[in-house]
C-alpha cells in the first residue's frame, strides 16, 4: 500500500478489524520510511447481476425494483414492510450465491411468485396477474382455480 504522506509503497499492518457487518476489514497500516499511520478499507468487489429482460435487453439487477413490485402486489395486504424485504433478501442471496451473473426476469418473477404464494394468496394473484400478462379473466380465474385446489385436502374441505 502507499504512503499517503510520503508515496514509500511499504508498510506494517498494525490492526485489523471487520466493519460494517463483516462485508468489509478496516486495516491500520504504518509506513516503514516515515512511521505515519493510515487507514485502509477493504471489501470484495462484487461482479453486478444482470437481468435478461424478455426482449433480449440485459439491466442491473435493481433491489430497489424487485422491492417496489412486490410492495405493489401486497398493498393494502396485511403484510408487513419487513415480510417483504424478507422475501427480496432471499432472493438477493439466491442469486448472489447460484455462482452466474446472469438471470432471466422470468426465473426471478417465479422466485417471487413462489414467495407470494406462501405468503399471500392475494398479492401472489396480484403479482402473477401483471408479471403474466393475463390476457383475459378466464386466464386470471384458471390461476385462482389452480391456487384453491391446492388449499383443499383430499377430502375436498379447506385446509387451515
Amino acid at each position: 500500500m502507499k504512503c499517503p504522506f510520503c508515496g514509500f509503497n511499504e508498510d506494517k499492518v498494525i490492526d485489523s478489524r471487520e466493519a460494517k457487518d463483516g462485508t468489509v476489514v478496516r486495516r491500520r497500516r504504518e509506513c516503514q520510511k516515515c512511521g505515519r499511520r493510515f487507514t485502509t478499507y477493504e471489501k470484495v468487489e462484487k461482479v453486478p447481476l444482470m437481468v435478461v429482460k424478455k426482449d433480449g435487453r440485459r439491466e442491473i439487477f435493481d433491489r430497489q425494483k424487485l422491492l417496489s413490485g412486490i410492495m405493489k402486489a401486497c398493498e393494502k395486504r396485511p403484510i408487513s414492510y419487513g415480510k417483504i424485504e424478507q422475501i427480496v433478501d432471499r432472493i438477493e442471496f439466491f442469486l448472489n450465491n447460484e455462482g452466474k451473473t446472469e438471470f432471466s426476469s422470468k426465473r426471478i418473477g417465479e422466485m417471487v411468485m413462489d414467495e407470494l404464494k406462501k405468503l399471500d394468496k392475494v398479492a401472489y394473484i396480484r403479482f402473477a396477474s401483471v408479471y403474466r400478462e393475463f390476457k383475459d379473466v378466464g386466464e386470471f380465474f384458471s390461476e385462482l382455480k389452480k391456487i384453491s385446489d391446492v388449499d383443499e385436502d383430499k377430502d375436498g374441505r379447506k385446509r387451515e
